[in-house]
């Protein structure tokens, strides 16, 4: 799979396409890949819609120099006749591709196909500050870098990503928080994840040790050991619902191929009572988890790691009726717990997800340090002429790239309408995809957005004419082949 003949697989999707009666480029544009999508893969040259430049005025700060801050500076560039924006971003790597950490992880692609170097996709004429912004005077209209330096601003863009903060996890206090390009950080992390069959993909030099760890663990099962692969996901918020999902479904498959499947268990434990927030989504997981023997432990709250035991500890929780309540006329429910200890020889950590301190504890924050936005103009719900995107921003489901996606474009539309005086009107429908990868080879796209405007529920929300809950190889093209290029050259020009 990893040295396939990506002409020869784009040949073969054309074929697929041609079957439903779609052309690629018809197919890419229902995927919302448009343009961008059919340059990077040389069927034709995609044309901008022409647009009439606005001269609205005003200077842009813009904090956080990742996907989300660059897409935004990229496409207000191309919509303001005479931009003046600023990026404040410290880290010169800050643009690094993170959905391929999970192909790192299982030996598909290597670090530096993920790894970019953030001036190289600055666009023209933003100035960049390679800075950190640590103080906010959002009523003064102003902030400070960690160097001292005071910037004011008319217009305020907060995409500064999160923090993973393994830190939280009991057993794993050492490691920390952790930037997912930070090398800084990875030194750090590294002293413990990525040893003893403990690894994360949610930093870059993580995703490289967990391809070690998982070979060591697919050797030990191909020598005749028994062996247990431990995947469980926090009760704390965490980015990419998917993610160890795909770890566990790649482990698997790496395993088959070396013929030592019968050897592992593999044991997936999880807070909640679903494996995916939409109900058909749910169901065709479980349904993959079953076929491949996978162990689905439902309510099971994670609570630490015993590092020299090799134990995963967790919380069962279940309901039982309680009581009678006479007033209510109805039983109480009371919540029973019980603890559970996993040994286990290789084990994926998925750390919860944090805003940085610096902006949750500003004004800008809110109560669980998210910013506070509007869910669908992603204006912020106090300071009028601040925006937010990203995985920074407090809206419900995904935080994805998926989401910053679609969020980047109604937000540069919104801001442009609030320097023109005008009423905002683009709106943002908590569309998000997931690519959730089911074995070497077959993809699950689980696109899904909001059931309703105020963030609650979930519904399917496919692009493409296929059933959404089979695993394709087509999407396996497209996760692979196609999401990156589109992100890189098209989502960071602010055209995709």
């Amino acid at each position: 799979m990893i040295n396939r003949n990506v002409q020869e697989d784009l040949k073969q999707l054309d074929s697929i396409f041609k079957e439903s009666g779609l052309s690629r480029r018809d197919a890419l544009k229902m995927m919302g890949l448009g343009g961008a999508g059919l340059v990077v893969t040389g069927t034709e040259a995609s044309a901008a819609t022409s647009v009439q430049a606005s001269d609205a005025k005003g200077k842009i700060v813009i904090v956080g120099g990742g996907l989300s801050g660059v897409a935004t500076a990229a496409k207000l560039t191309n919509s303001l006749s005479n931009p003046d924006i600023t990026i404040i971003e410290p880290n010169p790597n800050s643009v690094s591709y993170q959905p391929g950490n999970t192909l790192i992880g299982a030996g598909l692609w290597t670090k530096d196909a993920v790894t970019y170097e953030t001036k190289d996709f600055m666009p023209n004429g933003v100035k960049w500050i390679q800075d950190k912004a640590v103080e906010f005077n959002p009523t003064a209209n102003e902030l400070k870098t960690a160097k001292g330096e005071v910037i004011k601003y008319d217009f305020l863009v907060i995409a500064a990503g999160l923090v993973n903060d393994f830190g939280m996890i009991k057993g794993l206090e050492e490691v920390g928080e952790v930037y997912t390009s930070s090398q800084e950080d990875a030194v750090k992390a590294k002293k413990i994840l990525g040893q003893n069959g403990l690894c994360s993909v949610y930093f870059t030099e993580g995703a490289v040790d967990t391809w070690t760890q998982m070979q060591k663990f697919v050797a030990d099962a191909k020598s005749g050991k028994k062996v247990t692969g431990v995947f469980p996901e926090p009760h704390t918020p965490f980015k990419c619902g998917g993610a160890q999902k795909k770890i566990t479904n790649l482990v698997d498959a790496r395993l088959n191929e070396a013929g030592a499947r019968a050897n592992a268990d593999l044991q997936f434990l999880t807070n909640g009572k679903k494996l995916f927030g939409v109900p058909e989504y749910h169901a065709a997981i479980e349904s993959q988890m079953k076929t491949r023997n996978v162990n689905v432990r439902y309510e099971h709250k994670f609570t630490e790691l015993d590092l020299v035991n090799k134990i995963a500890k967790f919380e069962k929780h279940w309901e039982v009726k309680g009581a009678w309540d006479a007033d209510l006329e109805e039983f109480t429910m009371e919540t029973k717990t019980e603890p559970l200890e996993v040994k286990y020889d290789f084990c994926h950590v998925i750390p919860p997800a944090k805003a940085p301190n610096e902006i949750a504890k500003s004004p800008l924050g809110s109560e669980k340090g998210w910013v506070p936005v509007n869910n669908e103009t992603l204006q912020h719900k106090v300071f009028p002429n601040v925006f937010s995107l990203g995985d920074i921003a407090a809206v419900p489901l995904g935080k994805t790239g998926g989401s910053a996606r679609k969020q980047y474009a109604v937000l540069c539309t919104n801001l442009i309408a609030l320097m023109e005086g005008k009423e905002m009107t683009a709106k943002y429908d908590g569309y998000t995809v997931c690519p959730l990868i089911t074995s070497i080879g077959t993809v699950m796209l689980a696109e899904f957005k909001w059931k309703a405007a105020d963030g609650t529920g979930a519904v399917a929300a496919p692009s493409f004419p296929l059933d959404p809950t089979q695993e394709r190889w087509i999407y396996w093209l497209l996760k692979v082949y196609l999401l990156k290029p589109m992100t890189m050259y098209g989502m960071l020009s602010g055209r995709a």
